[in-house]
């Protein structure tokens, strides 16, 4: 009796042990999975997280990319990968290039082709890269007084604007929009006299609002005009003009002649536009469900 009685006893013993490790393998381990696997998003998270903030740069350029809303929406992104961050001074194209040659902007993004080659010719520019394009647009009053609606080239629009007498707002800033305009009317061969011809002084947003103020037309860039369309009683009446095909460069501020500017830092913002990342976020940029720029690589 007491020798089964001890068998028995042994036979427990053996019974919890084995159901102690069973436990133990059945319950720990996912334990330990659950562990390996928390560590991991940790390290996602790590990797997700911005880069720390290690220079600035000064990046001068139109008030179109600042007033489409691009720059918001793409530069941020570079800054968390990089940890550059990014001042913008936007204005027109002329006063961006003045500035570059003053020594105060280390980045230049612009739209005025002639110029900026000038710009470089010149020893103030280094590395300049075609980056993106989109088009201008004439806008002008529902009623249409001069007439351009379905015209196919904005060199007879700006003929029969000037003809009539009808109100056309100027930027007048020497940016890149205003030296555009001024090609045109020369093609036009239109003497810009009379009070028909107002000159805001403005940036595009600016003027795109004291056109409306004034039911008059302009050239304005595709993108500022969707950003503000809402909010004006002038639609687009000529459009799709080769003419008014509208490229922006991106380019360096020589370092040889303002050696104190960040130049790495301005080279680091032109790689990563052109690269293949930059360009796919510069196109993924959309304004009512409308693509504003394409990427020129």
């Amino acid at each position: 009796m007491v020798k089964k009685d001890f068998l028995a006893l042994l036979l427990a013993i053996g019974l919890g042990v084995g159901v102690y490790f069973a436990y133990q393998s059945w319950f720990a381990e996912p334990k330990d999975e659950q562990a390996k696997s928390e560590e991991k998003q940790d390290e996602q998270k790590e990797d997700e997280k911005p880069a720390e903030i290690v220079g600035k740069i000064i990046l001068a350029t139109t008030t179109s990319t600042e007033n489409s809303g691009l720059l918001d929406y793409i530069l941020p992104e570079f800054t968390s990968q990089t940890g550059i961050e990014v001042q913008v001074v936007a204005v027109g194209t002329g006063a961006a290039l003045e500035l570059g040659k003053n020594g105060d902007a280390d980045v230049l993004l612009v739209h005025a082709r002639a110029q900026e080659d000038a710009f470089v010719a010149d020893g103030h520019g280094v590395d300049r890269e075609d980056v993106m394009y989109n088009d201008f647009v004439v806008i002008g009053p529902i009623a249409d007084p001069a007439g351009i609606k379905g015209l196919e080239t904005v060199s007879k629009a700006f003929a029969k604007i000037a003809d009539s007498g009808s109100t056309f707002v100027s930027r007048g800033d020497n940016s890149g929009t205003h030296v555009k305009e001024l090609a045109i009317w020369e093609a036009a061969g239109v003497e810009l006299e009379g009070s028909w011809y107002v000159e805001s002084g403005q940036g595009m947003g600016e003027t795109l609002n004291m056109a409306d103020e004034m039911q008059a037309y302009t050239l304005t860039d595709r993108a500022t005009y969707v950003a503000y369309r809402n909010d004006l009683q002038l639609p687009i009446l000529l459009e799709g003009d080769e003419v008014l095909f509208n490229p922006y460069g991106v380019m360096a501020v020589s370092p040889d002649k303002y050696p104190d500017l960040n130049y790495a830092g301005a080279t680091s913002l032109i790689n990563w536009l052109i690269s293949s990342e930059g360009q796919a976020l510069i196109e993924s940029f959309e304004l009512d469900g409308e693509t504003m720029f394409f990427g020129s690589r």
